[in-house]
C-alpha cells in the first residue's frame, strides 16, 4: 500500500479536433508525470471521460501507458459503474497483469442505501484479483456513501485498502481519519482539501491539476506528509485560483483548457461535455501567463 502514499494523478483522455483519441499526447503527458514527481497514475477514471470513450479505445489507451510507463510507476485502473454484475465481469475479463490496484466509483443515479453500496462492493471485492480503491463522488453520482459504510468495507474485505474520498466534507474525512483500521488509507479526491487532508493524516491525493503541475503538487503534498505546513501552504495558495478553474464549469473541460495552454493537447472534450467558455479559457491563460 505504500505504492499509494504520495501524489496521483487521475490522467485525461486527450482527442484531436476529430475526437479521436491523440496518443501521442497522452504518451507526453504520462513522461511528463513520471519525470516531476507524480507517484502514481490512474488509468480510465472518471477524469478520463470513461462513460465517452469505448471499450477498444479503453484497451488502447492502457497498452500506451504500461508500454510508456515501462514498470517506472504504479498503475491504478479505473472499473466501475452502476450496473454491479458489469462491473464484475469487467474486472474477471480485462488483463490486469501490469496493474497494481482498481479504482471502483460508487455506483451513480441508481442512489442506492447504504446496504447497496456495501453489497455491490463486496462484489466488486470478491471479482477483483487485485486491491481495490473505494471512490466516493457524492456530487457526481447523486449519493453519498457514508463513513460507516466505507469503513465496514474496509474491515470486511482486505483487499479493499483505500478510499478516494470526494465529497468536499471536511467532516467525512475527519470521521474516516478517526476510525479507520491502522492501515486503510484515506485518499483525497478534492485538489482544494488535498493540503489539509493530508495534514491531518491523509495518505495523499488523486489529483486532476497535478498532471499539469505534477512538479509543484507533488512537492506540496510531499511536505505535507512531512507535516511541514508552512512551505506546503505557499503552493497550495499558488495553485489555489487555478484549482477553482478547473472545476468551475465541468471537469474535464477545466483541466484541458489548462493542458492545451501549457501546449500538451486540444481541449476537445466528447458530448455531452463542451469545452470551457471563452471566459473561463481567458481566466486560465492568465493564470498560466502570470504563474
Amino acid at each position: 500500500m505504500q505504492k499509494f502514499i504520495g501524489t496521483g494523478v487521475a490522467l485525461i483522455t486527450p482527442f484531436n479536433q476529430d475526437l479521436t483519441v491523440d496518443f501521442d499526447a497522452l504518451k507526453k503527458l504520462v513522461h511528463f508525470n513520471i519525470d516531476n514527481g507524480t507517484n502514481y497514475l490512474v488509468i480510465n477514471g472518471t477524469t478520463a471521460e470513461s462513460v465517452t470513450i469505448t471499450k477498444e479505445e479503453k484497451a488502447q489507451i492502457i497498452k500506451v501507458i504500461v508500454q510508456e510507463n515501462n514498470h517506472r510507476l504504479p498503475l491504478v485502473l479505473g472499473i466501475g459503474g452502476n450496473n454491479t454484475q458489469a462491473v464484475v465481469e469487467e474486472l474477471q475479463t480485462t488483463d490486469l497483469t501490469h496493474i497494481d490496484a482498481v479504482l471502483s466509483v460508487a455506483p451513480y443515479y441508481s442512489k442506492p442505501t447504504q446496504e447497496g453500496f456495501y453489497q455491490h462492493f463486496k462484489a466488486v471485492s470478491l471479482a477483483s484479483p487485485k486491491p481495490v480503491i473505494l471512490y466516493n463522488v457524492p456530487g457526481r453520482t447523486a449519493k453519498n456513501m457514508l463513513p460507516e459504510t466505507t469503513l465496514r468495507l474496509a474491515r470486511d474485505f482486505e483487499n479493499i485498502i483505500a478510499v478516494k474520498e470526494a465529497g468536499n466534507n471536511i467532516q467525512q474525512y475527519s470521521e474516516l481519519l478517526k476510525n479507520k483500521p491502522k492501515d486503510f488509507l484515506v485518499i483525497s479526491g478534492d485538489d482544494d482539501l488535498a493540503l489539509g487532508v493530508v495534514l491531518a493524516g491523509g495518505a495523499g491525493v488523486i489529483s486532476v491539476i497535478g498532471q499539469a503541475f505534477p512538479k509543484e503538487f507533488s512537492k506540496m503534498i510531499q511536505l505535507g506528509l512531512k507535516g511541514e505546513n508552512k512551505e506546503a501552504y505557499k503552493i497550495h495558495y499558488k495553485l489555489m485560483d487555478v484549482v477553482n478553474y478547473i472545476f468551475a464549469e465541468n471537469n474535464p473541460a477545466g483541466i484541458k483548457a489548462v493542458l492545451k495552454k501549457i501546449g500538451f493537447c486540444s481541449d476537445a472534450v466528447r458530448l455531452p461535455l463542451v469545452p470551457a467558455s471563452k471566459d473561463l479559457q481567458q481566466k486560465i491563460a492568465n493564470f498560466v501567463d502570470a504563474y
